[in-house]
């Protein structure tokens, strides 16, 4: 995996300067860092931070949308420090040189399948459209574990809150989609399914009334 630093986090300052992999996962300039969940997030920001990502609409560093993902499972009764982790690094290996090796390697093998089972397994346009993609991956995640499936539900939260305000006319494409995979998404935590499904019924409501 490639070399990955980033600037001192505001919100925790006394936790690191600069994030090292070196193949123990340590973080410089702190002596013992045991908790798992600030080490993931640290090296979901990290990550993200070497490959320059943004959010595609506000530009804002793309760490911030996990960050966000993980508090949501956070608050879930049933929450564990693996399924937290797994949230804040939910999107490495798609989008970052994080390997799934990495991950083992450096918050174990439960959280390193959790994050295969968040990441999409259809992105290759060779595989057919994005319609039949979608519907591939739709099935996958109805099989995934039901911790996989409350992150993912997390997830679709805050994409659709994001999608919805800022490009009505993608989220009417996207809602649709999300409905379908909701419809098979049952395992997870319900109090967050229920969630998921106000907030796309609320995009719903906004983009067929901006439609009109």
């Amino acid at each position: 995996m490639q070399h990955l630093s980033m600037l001192p986090l505001p919100e925790k300052p006394r936790l690191m300067d600069i994030w090292h992999y070196d193949g123990d996962c340590s973080v410089q300039g702190v002596t013992e860092v045991d908790d798992m969940i600030e080490r993931a997030a640290l090296f979901s920001r990290a990550a993200h931070q070497a490959v320059g990502q943004q959010r595609k609409y506000t530009g804002e560093p793309y760490w911030r949308h996990p960050a966000t993902v993980a508090k949501m499972v956070s608050a879930v009764e049933t929450a564990t420090a693996e399924m937290i982790a797994a949230a804040h690094l939910h999107d490495v290996l798609e989008d970052t040189a994080v390997t799934a090796l990495d991950i083992e390697e450096c918050f174990g093998q439960r959280v390193a399948v959790l994050v295969q089972e968040l990441t999409d397994q259809f992105i290759d346009p060779d595989i057919g459209n994005r319609a039949h993609r979608k519907a591939l991956e739709r099935n996958r995640l109805a099989h995934v574990s039901p911790q996989a499936q409350t992150i993912k539900y997390a997830d679709l939260i805050d994409n659709t809150t994001s999608i919805v305000a800022r490009d009505p006319g993608f989220a009417r494409v996207y809602l649709a989609e999300k409905r379908l995979l909701l419809e098979v998404m049952t395992a997870g935590d319900q109090a967050l399914k229920r969630k998921a499904w106000r907030v796309l019924q609320e995009g719903e409501a906004n983009t067929h009334g901006a439609a009109r």
